[in-house]
């Protein structure tokens, strides 16, 4: 059996928020949030990281609009999932985002987690809501 894992992204302008699952593909946890460069550096570091890490898929926050269409974020996110795929050659699922950096910063006020501390995790934070919600939908 063939062992892998799964990489969930929260892809913004400024920063991207990753999360990884166990090599069973069962627990989604948070790794780091990173902070974007340029396009070119950006799809180097996240290819390295998901070589290092033995990724077999990439699992991608889509942010939708409230009434669920997508607007120019979701443009620019499925571009940049395009993007990683041919970097990788590994495939990108996309999973409905709304909401998640909003319950990530619930989670972290609820764990009393200092306001500038809160700004250094939500983004790994959601990541790894995005990834859980993949891997529950997967069973």
């Amino acid at each position: 059996m063939q062992y892998s894992r799964i990489i969930g992204l929260d892809y913004g302008e400024v920063r991207i928020g990753i999360a990884f699952s166990d090599l069973l593909q069962v627990i989604s946890s948070p790794y780091e949030t990173y902070k974007r460069k340029e396009l070119s550096q950006d799809l180097s570091y996240l290819s390295k990281l998901i070589k290092e890490k033995q990724v077999s898929l990439i699992v991608l926050g889509l942010p939708l609009n409230m009434d669920g269409t997508e607007g120019d974020r979701a443009i620019k996110t499925r571009e940049f999932g395009a993007l990683l795929s041919k970097e990788t050659g590994l495939e990108v699922v996309y999973i409905d985002e709304r909401l998640t950096s909003l319950e990530a910063e619930e989670m972290l006020i609820e764990a009393k987690v200092r306001r500038e501390k809160r700004k250094q995790l939500i983004d790994q934070i959601a990541a790894q809501i995005i990834l859980e919600t993949y891997l529950k939908s997967n069973k």
